[in-house]
C-alpha cells in the first residue's frame, strides 16, 4: 500500500528536509519511526527538499508499506512517537502512481517580515528581522512582473545545476498586520532559494536599496546580480504542496 503524509514542522533544529550522513534532517526522524512502528525498514520520498531552518504546514511525502495498519491512523501512531516540532496532519491511502515530488502541480510558499527597530523574542524562528521602514506599496508593485510564465534563471542560487528554468507564477501578494509583513508565491515550481531571493529582493526594494523593476530587469537579463540578496531561511514555510492543476494567469 502506498500512503501519503501531510507534514508540519518547525524547521529550526533541522538540517532541511531531507536525509544527510553528517546531520539530523526532517527525512531521517520520520523515517526511523516508521520503521518502528511497522518493523519493516521505511523510505520515504518528499515533495520538497526544505534547507536548514525552513518550516512547513503543507509538505507532503509518500512511502510503501506491507503493514495493516489502517491509513488514516498513522497520523495517530505517528505523533506519539515524533519529537514536538513535527507533526503529521494527515495520513492516506494513494494509488501507487502517486509520487510526492513527481505528481504534484504546484506549491505555495509564505515568507515573513518583522519590521521594528528591536528584534522579536517569540518570532525570533519564524520571521526575518528588518530594522529599517519598507515600503509596501513600492513592494507590492515589484511583485506584479512576477505573474505569469517567465525564464527565472536569475533567482535560482549559484551551483543550481536544473536545466529547465522556466516557471509559471500564479499569484504573489504581500500583507501587512503591524509590524509584520506576509509574502505569499503561489506557482508551478521554484528554484533552489527562489522565494528567499524574491523576499530578498522585496526588502531592497521596499527600502529603497533597489530601484523598482528589478524583478522585471532580471527576468529579461537572466542576471542574478540585478536582484537583491538571499533572504534568512528562517522566514520562509512551505504552506500547501497540491496535485491538482490550477489555472494559469
Amino acid at each position: 500500500m502506498r500512503i501519503k503524509l501531510t507534514i508540519e514542522y518547525d524547521g529550526t533544529a533541522y538540517a532541511g528536509w531531507q536525509r544527510q550522513e553528517n546531520a539530523l534532517a526532517v527525512q531521517q526522524v520520520i523515517e526511523e519511526a516508521l520503521t518502528k512502528l511497522t518493523r519493516a525498514r521505511v523510505v520515504i520520498a518528499g515533495a520538497s527538499r526544505t534547507d536548514a531552518g525552513v518550516h512547513a504546514l503543507g509538505q507532503t511525502a509518500h512511502f510503501d508499506t506491507e503493514s495493516r495498519i489502517p491509513p488514516d491512523k498513522y497520523a495517530f501512531a505517528l505523533n506519539t512517537m515524533l519529537p514536538a516540532d513535527i507533526r503529521i496532519r494527515k495520513s492516506e491511502a494513494v494509488s501507487e502512481a502517486f509520487h510526492a515530488r513527481f505528481s504534484n502541480k504546484g506549491k505555495r510558499y509564505r515568507y515573513l517580515i518583522y519590521q521594528s527597530p528591536h528584534a522579536g523574542a517569540l518570532n525570533r524562528n519564524t520571521h526575518a528581522h528588518v530594522i529599517y521602514p519598507l515600503d509596501g506599496e513600492k513592494m507590492r508593485r515589484e511583485l506584479t512582473a512576477l505573474i505569469g510564465t517567465h525564464d527565472f534563471a536569475a533567482f535560482a542560487a549559484s551551483g543550481s545545476v536544473v536545466k529547465d528554468t522556466v516557471r509559471t507564477i500564479y499569484s504573489a501578494s504581500l500583507t501587512r498586520r503591524g509590524d509584520e509583513l506576509e509574502l505569499l508565491v503561489e506557482g508551478s515550481g521554484f528554484l533552489y532559494n527562489m522565494v528567499r531571493i524574491i523576499a530578498g529582493t522585496l526588502i531592497s526594494v521596499g527600502a529603497g536599496r533597489l530601484e523598482e523593476g528589478a524583478f522585471a530587469r532580471a527576468i529579461q537579463s537572466g542576471n542574478r546580480l540585478d536582484l537583491g540578496v538571499t533572504a534568512p531561511a528562517h522566514g520562509l514555510t512551505l504552506m500547501e504542496v497540491y496535485y491538482r492543476e490550477r489555472e494559469a494567469p
